[in-house]
């Protein structure tokens, strides 16, 4: 065999390529990972870490009104410090930076803190011009916020840059219906700001379950957050007073204070070099890869939001386990797709797993649905008319569980343990038949009828 610097070679230090560096230098390889930014990839350092922390910031907004119900002598005005809360969010980011970094050297692993570009199936380039060979190399460089190419997108920002705003403008605009637009919108708006969400169609958040996501749409607006539909990005025109005077198709221009990008994410991939070893990409730019992992060309492997298969940070990190496991310990492992449980951290939060109603329709023909549509007691004592809404759909043949849909308070802490039934197949007379934890709101997943 061709003796190489490193056994394997890993660019980018994210959740996956950090996960398979450790795994793959726990089982003897030597192992280098070049990371150009910082140690943690997107999740850790601007992504859904950090984001939950502002989340948790701005469920105080509606907590410190409901205390008052239930006892507490709150001021009617409290104040609030952006710079306070995003100051310890982004000193929390430096510590897990840290703790990443540690995993890695304790491990053994070298941590080249530069760009590599591949030069061929066995060999990268460092920016300094260093060449360096593996016998694989692995590539989880991850995906970056796309941005619309209208005139003016330049005076835009994307989810990379809301972590460090200097204040929380008064009038903000959001384009994009996903996760990280319900997110930040609700976000946002908790910290006093006015939030138009716009969309070029008229849904939000395709691939969750329609009336999971109806409900959020209707708590959202009455709330205050304004949605427009059916609008495209014409312009963005920096005015005399530095606001924003925003274009779109079929709606009246809109003046605010900051425009955000939540356009989707595309794959890390330009000016990577992979044509130089036949790595093919799709027709987004994500590189195609087996079930191992691997890619078109035999020693390059692939895992993470690069591959754009299903971007969550757990899967990335699934993979990188199978990828190393499969490669380095002798252990062919490949990662199940199936029922993966996700959540939208919205105001208030969404979460799935299994299949939606209509893709449990067209799959499976006979669907059985059942809903609980209620008011969470903690609402009904603060006086607030917010309902939450659970759904499950059933196989209508085998009475199987094949999807649960839920929103309302801490619905995300609730579906990761139920997954775990869905997964496992379950049907709903088996959850009928397990007792109610009373007073919860997850009871009811017992209690439908």
């Amino acid at each position: 065999m061709a003796e190489y610097d490193y056994d394997l070679f890993v660019i980018g230090a994210g959740s996956g390529g950090t996960r398979a560096s450790r795994v793959a230098a726990a089982h003897g390889a030597r192992v280098a990972v070049a990371e150009e930014y910082r140690v943690g990839g997107t999740c850790v350092i601007r992504g859904c870490v950090p984001k939950k922390l502002l989340v948790y910031g701005a469920h105080f907004a509606e907590d410190l009104k409901d205390a008052r119900r239930f006892g507490w002598q709150v001021p009617s005005e409290c104040e609030f410090s952006w710079k306070t809360l995003r100051d310890n969010v982004l000193s929390e980011v430096d510590r897990l930076n840290g703790a990443y970094t540690n995993t890695l050297e304790s491990h053994k692993v070298e941590i080249i803190q530069q760009r590599a570009v591949v030069t061929g199936p066995h060999s990268v380039r460092l920016a300094d011009g260093t060449e360096k060979t593996a016998d694989k190399i692995l590539i989880a460089v991850g995906a970056h916020p796309a941005v619309p190419s209208c005139p003016g997108h330049e005076h835009g920002i994307t989810s990379n840059e809301a972590f460090h705003l200097d204040a929380i403008p008064s009038r903000v605009l959001i384009a994009g219906a996903g996760y990280i637009a319900n997110e930040f919108a609700g976000v946002f708006h908790q910290f006093g700001a006015h939030v138009t969400l716009i969309n070029r169609s008229k849904d939000i958040l395709r691939g969750y379950d329609l009336t999971i996501r109806d409900r959020l749409l209707q708590i959202s607006m009455m709330k205050g957050i304004e949605f427009r539909f059916d609008a495209t990005f014409e312009g963005i025109e920096k005015q005399a007073d530095g606001s924003l005077l925003v274009s779109m198709s079929n709606h009246a221009p809109i003046e605010v204070d900051l425009v955000m990008f939540a356009t989707g994410r595309l794959p890390n991939t330009h000016g990577l070099g992979l044509e130089s070893a036949g790595v093919e990409l799709d027709e987004h730019g994500a590189i195609k890869v087996d079930e191992d992992n691997r890619s078109t060309c035999d020693s390059i492997y692939a895992v993470g939001d690069v591959t754009n298969r299903v971007q969550l940070t757990p899967v990335a990190i699934r993979e990188g386990q199978a990828f190393a496991d499969t490669i380095f310990g002798n252990k062919p492992t490949r990662v199940d797709y199936n029922c993966i449980p996700a959540a939208v951290f919205s105001h208030p939060p969404m979460a799935g797993v299994g299949m939606t109603e209509a893709q449990a329709k067209q799959k499976l023909g006979s669907v059985r649905v059942y809903t609980s549509d209620f008011r969470p007691m903690k609402n009904v004592l603060a006086g607030r008319d917010e309902r939450a809404l659970y759904k499950m759909v059933c196989d209508g043949d085998t009475d199987r569980v094949v999807g649960l849909h839920m929103i309302g308070p801490d619905v995300p802490e609730i579906i990761q343990a139920a997954a775990v039934a869905v997964k496992a197949g379950l049907t709903k007379a088996q959850f009928d038949a397990t007792v109610a934890l009373h007073p919860t709101m997850a009871e009811e997943l017992v209690l439908m009828r």
